[in-house]
């Protein structure tokens, strides 16, 4: 959260709660608390081949939220001027992307399943699959 208490919209990690319990730990997500939008999905990555990674990508509208919530992996972001790259290993801490920002996932360890929360039903149209695309819509060059 910023000063003012609202959740940023920017790529950032998020530490979500953590109940520590002798009989296992537990953790949650609630949409508008600890992610900046109501989530309307929910989907996950699983068995990913040695090697593979899942291709890149941005939404115009859709935000997400991205929890290893087993295992580990890698989500490199672009957000036009700069990429970074995000390692998540720990399933209280969360990465959120906001739309308009290029994103692939790779370097998945063995067993590794990625959690994703999404702020919007699937929709093929608002997909990016072109990075050269994303670039000039995010210049605002390519209405």
């Amino acid at each position: 959260m910023d000063s003012n208490g609202k959740i940023k919209k920017e790529i950032h990690l998020i530490e979500l709660p953590k109940i520590n319990d002798p009989r296992g730990n537990l953790t949650f997500i609630e949409s508008g608390m600890h992610v900046p939008f109501e989530v309307k999905r929910n989907y996950w990555i699983y068995d990913v081949p040695s090697g593979m990674w899942r291709d890149g990508h941005a939404f115009k509208e859709q935000e997400e939220f991205i929890v290893s919530l087993s295992g580990s992996f890698d989500v490199v972001v672009n957000d036009g001027k700069q990429q970074q790259t995000f390692h998540l290993a720990r399933p209280q801490i969360g990465l959120y992307v906001p739309n308009m920002v290029w994103r692939h996932i790779d370097n998945f360890s063995t067993n590794s399943v990625a959690l994703v929360l999404s702020s919007t039903q699937y929709d093929p149209e608002d997909y990016i699959e072109d990075f050269e695309l994303f670039k000039k819509l995010k210049l605002g060059e390519g209405r």
